[in-house]
């Protein structure tokens, strides 16, 4: 592999990760606040994705307008599976949550399977990925550069949403101690819900953004929240930042598995890296060891 191949891949790579740390993020925010995670990410994102196209390209509205509507249903999707997959069993203490979200996931694939159709569809070209520049010889697309700068932008909004914002706040006390969060008048189910909705914009946006990039389908979501859980646990749950740069490191290995070595080796390289890498970090390679106080 030349120099050039391996800087393309690179930057490739950086691009998908940031979508896979961004998925991720939904992953930690969930589990900070609930201790729970959503397994139908994946869908969400796919969700993003089929609904930015068929608004965009099928009804013909504008890209600023579709983006937001296709977020505000993905937040409220993330929200039902809260409410209907996940709550029921967290109050017995029961972890059937893991179960109901992956059926829930399911669901929504073949909902949106029978009403998209099963073919993929491909993005018209736009602004963004037709505009670019030349960098060290490469061709870089102006939506290669927009990827990485939303991702990382939006965990910098995050953290301060969550430090400076009430709500942030609120999610915060709940992650720390619902009870005591309770006694001080936080409505923790509403914190809670509120907590998947945003783990849903964040896959939306995961969505809307790689869509011009890969083609749109009802199974597309499947791998990417596979992966984008691996990020979380490679990056350490607890650890915002440490999710992203995961999912960034894992987005730029799987690109640079595929230029050298083709995409047959891609999947099971990339996730044998994976568990090499948990098996000497086995909290996350940012991540640390809880301290069980007694």
């Amino acid at each position: 592999m030349d120099l050039n191949t391996f800087l393309s891949s690179v930057v490739a790579g950086v691009g998908l990760g940031s979508m896979y740390g961004l998925t991720a993020l939904g992953f930690f925010v969930t589990y900070a606040v609930s201790g729970t995670v959503n397994f139908a990410q994946g869908s969400t994102l796919m969700l993003g994705a089929v609904l930015y196209y068929t608004l965009g390209v099928r009804f013909g509205w504008p890209m600023w307008a579709a983006a937001p509507l296709a977020l505000a249903l993905c937040a409220a999707w993330s929200a039902l599976v809260e409410a209907i997959g996940v709550r029921p069993f967290a109050r017995r203490g029961s972890e059937s949550w893991l179960l109901a979200t992956v059926a829930l996931g399911l669901i929504l694939e073949n909902l949106v399977l029978f009403s998209f159709g099963k073919d993929p569809r491909g993005m018209p070209a736009s602004f963004l990925t037709s505009t670019g520049f030349e960098a060290a010889g490469l061709r870089v697309t102006l939506l290669q550069v927009a990827i990485p700068l939303v991702g990382f932008g939006i965990a910098v909004a995050l953290n301060a949403f969550v430090t400076r914002s009430a709500a942030g706040k609120a999610m915060l006390a709940v992650a720390q101690n619902r009870d005591a969060a309770s006694l001080m008048g936080i409505n923790v189910a509403l914190v809670v819900t509120g907590a998947f909705a945003l783990s849903g914009v964040f896959a939306g946006v995961a969505g809307i953004l790689i869509a011009p990039l890969y083609t749109v389908s009802a199974g597309m979501g499947t791998l990417f929240g596979i992966k984008a859980y691996a990020a979380a646990i490679l990056g350490g749950l607890g650890n915002p930042w440490g999710v992203m740069l995961a999912g960034v490191l894992l987005g730029t290995a799987e690109s640079v598995i595929t230029a050298s070595f083709g995409s047959t080796w891609t999947q099971m390289l990339s996730f044998a890296l994976v568990i090499v890498a948990l098996a000497l970090r086995p909290h996350g390679l940012f991540g640390r060891a809880s301290v069980k106080k007694v």
